[in-house]
Order: C-alpha cells, then structure tokens, then sequence
C-alpha cells in the first residue's frame, strides 16, 4: 500500500516484471523483496537500457531488514544492489544511513505520500460521530510491534477500544484475557475504503509500534482525519506530535481539533500527493544528473 503511492502520485505505475515497464517511463524504483537475485538482474537491465533506477527495502522496518539481512548471501547481494543502482529512497528516516554504509550512491528519504489534497479521500466524520481508541496495531508476534500493551493502555481508561483480529481463536483469546468489557473486535479483514471507515468511527488512533516502519497506520489516520499517538513510523514522526496526551484528545475537544488541525497542515506539506510528486521528482533529476 505505501509504495503503490509512489507511482499513484507521479502518475505513474506499479509493475511486477521489469520487462513490462513501458520505454517512456525513464525513472524506476526496484523495490526489494526476498528474492534479491532477481532484483539485481532488474537493475542491471533496466540500467543498460539508460534508465535511472533506484531501489527502495519493500519491508523497511527495523525488524523485516534484520530478517532480509540474515545470511551472508543476502548481505553480499544488498550491498551488489546498493552499488549497481543510481541511487537508495528511503522510506523511513532510520534506514539512510544502511543504505548509504552499504554503498549507495546517493540516498534521500521520503515518506510515502497520502492523498490529503484529494477531496476523494477525505474520510472523516464530525466529531460528535467518534468515540473511543481504534488500535493501530495487530501482530501479537512481533515484540517491537507492542499490541498487548497498547491494548492494555487503551482498555484501561474507560473508553470503547476498537481492534482488528486477524489471528483467529488464537488472537482472540489473547483479547478475552485483556477482560476489556468495551472492547469492539472485527474479525475480518475489510476493503481499505472499509477499513478507513471503521477507523474513522473512533476519536484516536494508539499504538506503541517501535518498529521504525514508513508508518501506514499514521497515513490512514490522516485520512480519517483523526490524531495518530505513541509510534515511531515516518508518518508519524512527520505528522504528528510526539507530545499529544493520550486522555486529553480523548476528553478535550479543543485539544482534538488543534491536533487535526496541525497534523493536516504538516501532511499538505510534507505528505501530500503533490508535495511526494515534487520532492520524487527533484530525487530521481539528481540521480540522472550524477
């Protein structure tokens, strides 16, 4: 989802297959999955054919590029791919100085876009329509992802606790122990526009994710036009204030609209479709131009 918003901004396209990329489209992004042998023949042909191509860790988080770096093969073949490509984009600020250490010519960080000056994707509700916490968290497994102790925060302060629930029994189970009486749980997993709206029911968004990720959650919440507190991702460190007091944007509406407020200006900024197509554009001149 974040990086389709890449392309979507540019008006360009996503491709699973480098040979599908049309000739006029002269700047490409690799993104980098499991399979890194593929993406460095991608690189060396789309390079050959004089195209300025970058590349970008599809899992950015602190915890996917420890795996994606577990074997001396896959170091070998990211540092091949750092210095064969023009240049890194980075999606979070945390991972320009890996990409840089492991050979990139040229590295910048972006956040991923949202459509905030999109009116399309406005999909927010009066305030008097909101209530609660919506958990911007859902693995269990992953320990710097801290879901049970946002729960835990959440269910403590009295107020409708919205989660989602992709585990099955398993995750459930966990979530009856919490002993949440107000506790809202879906259990299947819904359309994004679907998604965006159930968000948009609650007041907060919460989450103690100290992954590092490029900050999806903070993103949605953007367009649910909803404050977004407690993690680290880019979007979030962006957007939104590392101050704002969980209990007061639930009790103060005053203090909630000073925070929708601040946190869309920062987003029209720095986050917006045309501020994302700007700043890609500027980023892949100067890799043609090194």
């Amino acid at each position: 989802m974040n990086y389709h918003a890449y392309a979507a901004c540019t008006r360009g396209a996503f491709f699973r297959d480098a040979k599908r990329i049309p000739d006029e489209m002269r700047a490409v992004l690799i993104l980098l999955r499991t399979d890194l042998k593929t993406a460095i023949s991608a690189v060396k042909s789309l390079r050959a054919q004089g195209r300025v191509v970058a590349i970008s860790c599809k899992e950015s988080g602190q915890h996917q590029i420890a795996k994606q770096l577990d074997s001396a093969a896959h170091v070998a073949m990211f540092r091949e791919l750092c210095a064969l490509a023009d240049g890194a984009l980075s999606s979070t600020p945390e991972l320009v100085q890996l990409y840089r250490a492991a050979g990139a010519k040229l590295t910048e960080f972006i956040p991923t876009p949202y459509p905030v000056d999109d009116a399309r994707w406005d999909f927010s509700r009066p305030l008097a329509e909101r209530s609660g916490i919506f958990i911007g968290t859902r693995e269990w497994n992953v320990p710097s992802r801290n879901h049970a102790a946002a729960l835990l925060r959440a269910c403590s302060l009295g107020v409708p606790v919205t989660v989602f629930n992709h585990d099955g029994r398993a995750g459930r189970k966990k979530l009856d122990a919490l002993g949440c009486a107000s506790l809202c749980v879906i259990e299947s997993k819904l359309p994004y526009p679907d998604y965006l709206r159930e968000m948009a029911k609650c007041r907060v968004v919460f989450q103690l994710d100290a992954s590092a990720v490029p900050g999806q959650v903070a993103g949605d919440a953007l367009l649910c036009r909803m404050p977004c507190i407690g993690g680290n991702g880019a979007v979030d460190q962006v957007a939104f204030s590392r101050n704002a007091n969980l209990e007061s944007l639930l009790r103060d509406d005053a203090a909630w609209h000073d925070a929708i407020e601040t946190s869309q200006a920062r987003a029209r900024e720095s986050l917006s479709f045309s501020a994302g197509a700007a700043r890609l554009r500027e980023f892949f001149s100067t890799l043609a131009a090194a």
